[in-house]
């Protein structure tokens, strides 16, 4: 700008129209080594020789100009803020670049990372991939007597108990241990049914975010989970969803179940029901990266009759990737203990 004032103010003064290549030079080469010698070199040099006389010497002018034009400078800025604002294109982070931003943030923060990618992966995870199977659920049959009832409810340590008729397909309720609590003295004649709350359905591709708001709104913490054909898969709980930001949550009434035991930083023992998100947070492997095997399977045994096409027999290898599976337990009608065995890979994605 400063050179553009002096040329235009050269032009004023001189006229060049007959010399243009000695206007040319006069305006270009001599006024700019006339404006960095007395107006950038010149000042740093003093500057830096003499500092503090340097600062005496210009702070009051400097100080002067501010003040001068200071309302000039506030509505530049701000209209310059405005028309920013205005035109400038929003740039939409997507869930991939921000989960590829907390990858490579320091390694101080493990906890706190594990948190994020939680939030980050939130929105993605469906209930089939958290529920808890039907095989695992604890629920009683409606013609269960009182006192059996009493004995379940003990030994299980749950507040929420599905009811359901003949099979767990034909759930008819969700009864709460709380409102088992004032009739605990009656007789084993005691109609408990009645105490029986509505299930609350759930289809198995729900994303678990859009089903915390509804448990949010409904006031409740469970759900049946349904498939598309109307068959109960299992169940999911509040707690399941929380799980998937802030990590296991354990109170004094779980049991202390492990479905995985670490043998060594390459070999796991794993139960066969463990869940495929669950596997891929132990291994520390991406959550997709049995997206072009896994089908419909939610667990790794599911995942390894994917792979198979059959059950497996015992001891049978189970290759993938840089995987190795080595059934450890099985028997005519699921896969219960698989051994994993994690291949080191080069940074190009061979094998070691």
């Amino acid at each position: 700008a400063i050179v553009l004032l002096a040329s235009f103010i050269t032009n004023s003064i001189i006229d060049f129209t007959n010399a243009p290549l000695a206007g040319f030079v006069f305006q270009i080469v001599i006024i700019t080594f006339i404006l960095l010698l007395f107006g950038e070199i010149m000042p740093k040099v003093l500057a830096t020789n003499k500092p503090l006389s340097f600062a005496r010497l210009v702070a009051f002018p400097i100080h002067t100009l501010i003040r001068l034009l200071k309302p000039l400078n506030s509505i530049l800025i701000s209209s310059t803020s405005r028309i920013g604002k205005r035109f400038a294109p929003r740039k939409n982070i997507s869930m991939d670049e921000l989960s590829d931003a907390l990858d490579i943030t320091t390694d101080g923060i493990t906890e706190e990372k594990k948190i994020l990618h939680g939030i980050v992966n939130f929105g993605n995870i469906m209930v089939s991939e958290i529920m808890k199977p039907r095989i695992d659920v604890v629920a009683v049959e409606d013609d269960t007597s009182f006192s059996d009832l009493k004995k379940i409810v003990v030994e299980s340590g749950y507040s929420r108990i599905p009811v359901f008729q003949n099979s767990f397909d034909g759930v008819k309720g969700i009864l709460y241990v709380k409102d088992l609590i004032p009739f605990i003295e009656k007789d084993n004649s005691f109609r408990w049914q009645n105490l029986i709350r509505s299930p609350y359905f759930v289809p198995e591709s729900k994303k678990i975010n859009d089903l915390l708001a509804e448990f949010q709104q409904k006031r409740i913490h469970m759900a049946i989970v349904v498939d598309e054909y109307g068959g109960k898969n299992g169940i999911i709980t509040l707690e399941d969803i929380l799980e998937e930001i802030v990590g296991e949550i354990s109170d004094e009434s779980d049991d202390d179940v492990q479905l995985y035991s670490k043998i060594d930083n390459l070999n796991y023992l794993f139960e066969g029901k463990v869940q495929l998100n669950d596997f891929c947070k132990v291994v520390s492997c991406d959550d997709d990266i049995f997206d072009d095997i896994r089908g419909d399977a939610e667990t790794l045994a599911g995942l390894i009759l994917e792979i198979t096409g059959q059950i497996p027999t015992k001891n049978e290898l189970v290759r993938h990737k840089n995987f190795n599976f080595t059934i450890d337990a099985v028997d005519n009608k699921r896969i219960k203990r698989i051994k994993v065995q994690i291949i080191p890979t080069n940074d190009d994605g061979s094998k070691k």
